[in-house]
């Protein structure tokens, strides 16, 4: 069993998504009694039928939201309530009966209470929370299933590139687009993640780290990087503003693009929301006025774009390092995770852990691998 020892290396190291805590929540929803009330017990393996709707026609939507520790008995979990109303929206957009937004944050309690002592009070680590909606209906009519379910389970991680602000190299896909207008770009939809493999392959090959979406109609237009939203900075020091896509609907409304916006604007930086073509993206770095690029998701946190290449061409952005301007707000953000700073009204919901005692690192039973 393969599980996080608190006395290891550095976070950085740890694996994304492989080690989870001991519980999970569950509920469900029938067209009769609706969803029935979240409820705790031991992480383990869910039993389907073959002809499960979610298995065969993806009628399954996500999140994903983290917390972080608070000294030694309280977790701290960043924009509940935003991501709550945005599994919300997604469920809506599949024809998912909506989990009501209190269940989701009773749920975020649950687990919380329970597996907060899982993550210990290190800098650098975080608690994954990932809440997924399914339809749980054996049935292969093409219908919207009749029967659903919720799950929320959680992992301790570090960064999902690093804890350090290292700089990644981004490939222009040419040959694929993530999603289409009237499509479900704008929601986390399960369906939304395979289709890209074969493009993050292509930029794999090409010694690349992520891949940056272009729009579905011109494939002119960048949309975003791989799973997260992107930011440009133009200009420097009293000068510099920042300029990100707007929401389109093919694009994720990202909760972490909304708080960089909001700290971003808090700090007396400019910020506009515009479209940026590949071509300005490559001219304006060139030139000098694009000088520092970044990436921004729950599980990236804020990330640097150091160089980008379209097939044969690359180019660097500014000096290929970290911004800072991209430091800044990195900083800002972090700091309102980790309590150094203090947060917007309703930014963060703070959880009591049972029987924490964080004086201890945590056991290699403490977490379960992802092998149980």
């Amino acid at each position: 069993m393969r599980a996080f020892d608190a006395a290891d290396a550095e976070p950085y190291r740890i694996p994304f998504g492989e080690q989870f805590t001991p519980h999970m929540v569950t509920a469900e929803w029938t067209e009769r009694d609706g969803w029935s009330e979240p409820r705790l017990s031991p992480f383990g393996n869910l039993s389907m039928s073959p002809a499960m709707v979610g298995l065969h026609y993806g009628q399954v939507v996500f999140e994903g939201l983290k917390a972080y520790r608070r000294g030694s008995d309280a977790v701290a979990c960043f924009r509940p309530v935003d991501h709550a109303a945005r599994l919300r929206r997604s469920a809506e957009r599949l024809a998912v009966p909506a989990l009501p937004e209190e269940s989701l944050l009773a749920a975020v309690d649950l687990l919380l209470e329970a597996d907060g002592g899982c993550l210990p009070d290190r800098p650098g680590l975080s608690l994954y929370l990932r809440p997924v909606l399914y339809a749980s209906e054996a049935n292969l009519a093409l219908r919207p299933a009749r029967r659903y379910a919720f799950l929320l389970i959680a992992f301790v991680t570090g960064g999902f590139f690093s804890d350090r602000p290292d700089p990644v190299k981004v490939w222009v896909s040419r040959d694929y687009t993530r999603a289409a207008p009237g499509g479900t770009g704008g929601v986390k939809f399960a369906g939304n993640y395979a289709p890209s493999y074969a493009a993050q392959e292509q930029a794999r090959r090409a010694g690349c780290d992520q891949v940056v979406w272009l729009d579905p109609v011109e494939r002119r237009w960048v949309d975003e990087l791989g799973g997260m939203n992107l930011f440009f900075v133009r200009g420097s020091g009293p000068s510099a503003h920042l300029v990100t896509p707007p929401v389109t609907g093919t694009l994720l409304p990202g909760v972490t693009r909304d708080s960089l916006l909001h700290l971003a604007a808090g700090g007396g930086l400019a910020v506009h929301e515009e479209p940026v073509s590949v071509e300005q993206f490559r001219t304006e770095c060139l030139d000098g006025t694009i000088t520092e690029t970044f990436a921004s998701g729950t599980a990236a946190v804020v990330t640097p774009v150091g160089t980008v290449r379209d097939g044969a061409e690359s180019w660097q952005v500014g000096d290929g390092q970290a911004g800072p301007v991209t430091l800044a707000l990195r900083d800002a953000l972090v700091d309102i995770h980790t309590g150094r700073a203090s947060a917007p009204a309703g930014w963060l919901r703070t959880v009591g852990i049972r029987g924490s005692d964080p004086g201890r690192p945590q056991s290699r039973e403490s977490l379960v691998g992802s092998g149980q």
